[in-house]
């Protein structure tokens, strides 16, 4: 039925979202197209329910003065009707701006101001607090809109309107002017911008992106030919709306396949409700894919003797395995029968606790994962896949087929898309699925593309023999050593965030004669195994200080270390000094993005004198820095933090 829909529903250069909507409002009306868990109850809206929801809320938004060409502001966490608002402003030719949830108004006031956004849906209060907030840095805002009404009973701004009566204004305009909202759809065309997604700002302010409803189906009717989706399919959607991801599955994907979208309760019952869903198709960047590891890892050490035992021993079996297994490859039956046992014992309820029993297709991106982290779920009978991708590109770029995966790679490129290195490596990129350019800023927009029309990506990549793109970094950010050594610090980090007990990290040593780095500790997992090890601690800082925390994250270090001198371009590239960082890196204190990239620049900045210590050779530095807390204040955060020394190894084949 999924394929029947693709051809019937054909991608032209008029395709729109609405027209999608509306089409799959036809040919499964009854079909579940949204559920979401409120009050521990799923509820479900059919296709057609959607339709009438969407069409209710787009002549409100009409009523209210909203025009073609206009920006929405969508902001909270994933929620139908904040989908539906996007749809909503699609349908009047209007452009939907997401805004990252979790962001501060002075953020917030900079992407409404950049893109010009006069009217906004929020989730609740503390959104629409936000919004309110931003009012002396941006006073374009006209109208906001809120969902859930708890909490403002009392406002008495008279930009507010609660989303209930947007639609009941809606239905009026639809009576008023019943052939309104099919003219308004039938205006939109493929090539009209159908979203502005802000990139990170990992060396500056957020851009806005401008996708068109063309470039968006492109990506999403190839991902779904790809990987055979269907109406069938289940997703749950729980990362965040600004995120081109989400836009790709949830919305440009949902579209295509006719899938059901799948929004959870909240943020802490993400886990409980992916076990609930059982997803079919499941979409989420490394951390994710690392917490949830992270996590297995501690129940498994808090286990008793004869769990741990069949735990460790049935995960070697997957190791030797279950990769091969799983791609259909040739495995001696002896092999098969051992793996057989562990996916009784071990891995199928393993997988149940993850909540992934039902994944058929699993995909990550957003940012490197480590090559150990993709081989160990993998060797569960995940089916794990990278797929690489930028916001300018709707994450479309290279996808890892069944059968053809390798962990150190990202796959071949996607269909319809051309992919090429330039000369200084940098990964250049051409397809229908390319951004329109960046939203009001012409010179950016002409700087992205070269002569031949390929957008530049700023990775730095290479083709293997078999024409798999492999990442090696950002091309910014890859260097040099003094003694010429290639420095990719991404690939690094990558290996110190494998371990449980490292939850980010930073390296140093572009242009200089070592590297050295700083350190994140998961405050979960090491204190869970500080905790079983009867040592006391306040919180993180005072945990990160421990002497043994130190000697536990040295052996993390060493072992990195160890892989690296096995890496010919990479054993000048051990870590010779490292340190823990008294606080946790933090997109409020402005050193990672909404998405949990690192701001070298700004780290690099902020840690000058911890860099220049590391450097100097000290066993000691005291440091000051500036965190504000969740509820907007500032404070400074100080410690004298300690310095070790890595163990490092002699490449093989090196002279003695």
């Amino acid at each position: 039925m999924g394929e029947t829909l693709v051809r019937n529903i054909e991608m032209t250069d008029g395709a729109t979202f609405p027209r999608r909507l509306l089409g799959h409002g036809r040919l499964r009306p009854h079909g579940p197209a949204f559920r979401e868990k409120r009050l521990g109850i799923w509820r479900t809206w059919s296709w057609e329910q959607v339709n009438e929801e969407v069409r209710a809320l787009a002549c409100g938004l009409a009523a209210l003065g909203f025009r073609r060409g206009m920006r929405l502001a969508i902001v909270g966490d994933n929620r139908p009707r904040l989908y539906w608002a996007m749809l909503a402003a699609q349908c009047l030719g209007g452009v939907p701006v997401p805004l990252y949830q979790d962001a501060p108004a002075a953020d917030m006031a900079h992407v409404l101001a950049d893109a010009g956004v006069a009217y906004a849906i929020a989730e609740d209060q503390e959104q629409v607090d936000k919004l309110l907030e931003t009012g002396p840095l941006y006073p374009g805002l006209l109208r906001i809109v809120f969902d859930d009404p708890r909490g403002l009973r009392h406002y008495r701004q008279p930009e507010l309107l609660s989303y209930a009566a947007l639609q009941e204004l809606g239905r009026e305009h639809q009576r008023a002017q019943p052939g309104f909202f099919a003219a308004a759809v039938a205006a939109g065309a493929g090539a009209d911008c159908a979203i502005i997604l802000y990139t990170s700002g990992t060396t500056g302010q957020p851009k806005g992106v401008c996708l068109s409803h063309a470039a968006l189906l492109t990506a999403g009717a190839g991902g779904v030919a790809f990987d055979r989706l269907g109406e069938h399919e289940d997703i749950l959607s729980y990362l965040p709306m600004a995120w081109v991801g989400d836009c790709l599955f949830s919305l440009a994907q949902a579209l295509v396949a006719g899938f059901t979208v799948n929004c959870p309760e909240s943020g802490a019952t993400v886990q409980s409700d992916l076990r609930e869903i059982g997803p079919t198709c499941y979409f989420a960047p490394p951390r994710v894919f690392e917490n949830m590891r992270t996590g297995v890892m501690i129940r498994m050490a808090d286990a008793g003797p004869l769990q741990r035992r069949l735990f460790h021993h049935f995960m070697a079996v997957a190791g030797r395995c279950g990769a091969a297994i799983l791609d259909g490859k040739a495995v001696p039956l002896r092999q098969r029968l051992a793996y057989g046992a562990g996916r009784l014992l071990v891995y199928g309820p393993l997988k149940n606790v993850l909540g992934l029993s039902r994944v058929r297709v699993a995909y990550t991106a957003g940012a490197a994962i480590g090559p150990e982290l993709l081989r160990f779920y993998r060797s569960l009978g995940v089916n794990l896949k990278q797929l690489y991708g930028a916001t300018e590109t709707c994450a479309y770029v290279c996808l890892q087929a069944d059968g053809d995966v390798k962990f150190d790679s990202v796959g071949r490129p996607a269909p319809g898309v051309e992919v090429k290195l330039a000369p200084n490596g940098e990964v250049l990129v051409r397809s229908a699925a390319v951004m329109s350019g960046y939203h009001g800023h012409p010179e950016a927009s002409a700087a992205a593309f070269d002569a031949d029309g390929f957008f530049r990506t700023g990775d730095a990549g290479l083709f293997d023999a078999d024409g798999h793109l492999k990442i090696i970094d950002r091309a910014a950010d890859v260097g040099r050593m003094n003694d010429g050594a290639l420095f990719a610090p991404k690939h690094i980090e990558n290996k110190l965030k494998f371990f449980p007990f490292i939850k980010e990290a930073v390296v140093f040593g572009h242009a200089r004669d070592s590297v050295c780095a700083f350190v994140n500790i998961d405050l979960a997992a090491v204190g869970d195994w500080a905790e079983r090890r009867g040592l006391a601690y306040a919180g993180y800082a005072d945990l990160a200080a421990h002497a043994q925390s130190y000697e536990l994250i040295g052996d993390c270090v060493a072992r990195v270390n160890r892989e690296l001198a096995f890496e010919a371009s990479m054993a000048g590239t051990q870590i010779r000094r490292f340190l823990i960082l008294h606080k946790e890196l933090d997109p409020d204190d402005g050193e990672l993005t909404r998405t949990r990239k690192l701001r070298r620049a700004f780290i690099a900045e902020k840690y000058a004198p911890l860099i220049a210590a590391l450097y100097a050779g000290r066993h000691s530095q005291y440091i000051e820095s500036a965190i504000r807390f969740e509820d907007g204040r500032a404070g400074v955060a100080s410690a004298e933090l300690r310095i070790c020394e890595g163990r490092t190894f002699t490449a093989p084949g090196a002279a003695a």
